[in-house]
């Protein structure tokens, strides 16, 4: 078996075992970024196209440059649209993760965009994800049961839907976003205010009621910060990212530059 496929259904079962994982984030599109990330031992990448400039051609190079270090790919596009997820998925994408899902109705266009049929309305074609064509019957066969599908939560909406948007079989897991969440509560930016925890421990709730993985990202990566997210009850962290790291250092550099002149 192509060992894609085998990293593949290795983190597709983790997410359905609701086993401790941890990932990185690129925001960034210089596939040298994501090789440097993937020596951490990163169970998974996520690329953020939502919040950046990265092109579809960029995340095919992405999502290249992290398979080749044996760490599966997931995307998060800029919108629902089938214009991106399809791309993204035919260059190769393990899975989706996909942003601001508030209704089942939009997990169910989801899951026709993401799923070969009888799940999805998928349609076949050749490009990298099959190998350009020598691993296409595999890769039919077994996208369905092995591509991994993320939802985030990050709207009080969402958070209120939470049960509805977790009966679809082929949501594996949800990826918490705080910030948004306090924004959509009246606190923005306040991600520790009793009210964003409060939605938050019931969308892990749920996560663990339905069998379904629950993470979110932690800006600033501390041994403490990320063992405070798993006492929550979250499954998986995203550890920072590209971004947050420049930015941190930048920081640090600022303030040893104002101290010393």
């Amino acid at each position: 078996m192509n060992t894609i496929f085998e990293k593949r259904a290795e983190l597709k079962r983790k997410f359905r075992n609701r086993e401790k994982m941890f990932a990185g984030w690129v925001s960034f599109s210089h596939p040298s970024i994501t090789e440097t990330f993937c020596r951490a031992d990163f169970d998974f990448m996520a690329i953020d196209m939502e919040h950046s400039t990265i092109s579809l051609e960029e995340a095919q190079r992405i999502i290249a440059a992290s398979q080749s270090e044996g760490v599966p790919c997931l995307p998060r596009p800029v919108s629902h649209s089938n214009d991106w997820i399809k791309p993204l998925i035919e260059s190769g994408a393990d899975g989706m993760l996909i942003q601001m899902v508030n209704r089942p109705e939009q997990v169910r266009a989801l899951i026709d965009d993401i799923k070969y049929p009888p799940h999805g309305k998928r349609s076949y074609g050749v490009n990298r994800a099959q190998a350009y064509g020598f691993d296409f019957d595999y890769y039919i066969n077994h996208w369905n049961d092995q591509s991994i599908f993320l939802i985030q939560v990050e709207s009080i909406e969402a958070v209120n839907n939470i049960e509805s948007l977790l009966e679809f079989d082929e949501v594996d897991g949800v990826m918490i976003g705080p910030l948004d969440i306090s924004g959509s509560l009246g606190v923005p930016g306040q991600t520790n205010h009793p009210l964003v925890i409060e939605a938050s421990k019931k969308v892990i709730a749920a996560c663990e009621k339905y069998g379904k993985s629950c993470g979110t990202q932690v800006a600033d990566s501390t041994e403490e910060s990320i063992q405070a997210l798993f006492d929550l009850g979250h499954t998986y962290a995203i550890l920072g990212s590209d971004l947050f790291v420049l930015w941190k250092w930048a920081e640090k550099m600022k303030s040893i530059i104002t101290k010393m002149k």
